[in-house]
């Protein structure tokens, strides 16, 4: 009888495909009741794929970048997901009416109040994302952010209003931080390795859509438009909220004047103020 089952399609994977092997969850079961003696207590007798210090060696650092690779990817696939719009801002950006948590001296406390209309903007931005999301059952224009909060939260709580999921790819960082709670549970995601998030980022990216921000929202930035500039990745709309902030920061003319990039390198950004025109781009380049 047991014989039977197994020819009847036990052996079938999720994905269909036959598989007689034993499966790895079971050993690791098995392994979890196995009587304690010296031996079955000793670090070295632990399955390499359960042992957590073996895993975090410095020598296994490539399976770890892989792992981190893998596993977003893997879910991500799995829910169908085919393309995203990003968010990236400010962590530090409250929202309209709270209190400035970040600022250290009254000038910053004054510009991140007055910065918090940015956060209205990224919502409602979210918002209209999630509208064009529904029409492909959530599978395209899926709202991604880093997780956190600031403008990261208002880019999940906007699509979560909206009655849509959105993603958070988090990062163990000193001073944050749980992910803000506006982010779709099964699609929140957590990082010890910097580069392999911002893979994640741009990896379905039909968009990215960049608010204020600190070094963090800088370094995002330039690996977007460094990957599109250089032809490492197709061109996409890579929105600026926000035309003077940007160029009270950075002097985009100056780098061409200068010959360190090409004259029409400036127009790979565009610039926005409100969702609104931010969306249109999106809408005018794949003509939604």
């Amino acid at each position: 009888m047991e014989m039977a089952k197994l020819k009847n399609g036990k052996l079938r994977r999720k994905d269909g495909v036959w598989d007689p092997l034993k499966n790895s969850s079971d050993d690791k079961h098995q392994a979890e009741v196995i009587p304690k003696t010296p031996q079955s207590a000793s670090p070295s007798y632990r399955l390499a794929y359960t042992d957590t210090d073996f895993l975090c060696r410095e020598e296994l650092r490539p399976i770890r970048l892989q792992l981190e690779l893998l596993k977003p990817e893997m879910i991500l696939s799995e829910r169908g997901i085919k393309s995203t719009v990003v968010m990236f801002g400010g962590a530090r950006i409250p929202e309209p009416g709270a209190a400035a948590w970040a600022a250290r001296n009254e000038t910053q406390k004054k510009n991140l109040e007055a910065a918090s209309a940015y956060y209205d903007e990224a919502r409602k931005f979210a918002q209209l994302c999630a509208v064009e999301a529904e029409k492909f059952d959530h599978r395209e224009y899926v709202v991604m952010t880093g997780g956190g909060p600031g403008v990261m939260e208002a880019g999940n709580r906007g699509a979560s209003e909206a009655g849509a999921p959105s993603i958070g790819l988090n990062i163990l960082l000193p001073h944050e931080q749980a992910p803000n709670p506006y982010v779709t549970p099964e699609l929140s995601f957590n990082f010890h390795y910097f580069a392999i998030r911002k893979m994640h980022f741009l990896m379905r990216a039909k968009a990215v859509v960049v608010f204020p921000g600190g070094f963090g929202t800088m370094d995002e930035l330039f690996e977007t438009v460094t990957l599109i500039q250089t032809k490492r990745m197709a061109p996409i709309p890579l929105i600026l909220f926000g035309r003077d902030f940007w160029h009270s920061i950075i002097n985009f003319k100056a780098l061409a004047d200068f010959g360190t990039i090409a004259p029409d390198d400036i127009d790979l950004f565009h610039f926005a103020e409100t969702a609104e025109e931010a969306w249109k781009i999106v809408a005018d380049f794949y003509e939604l």
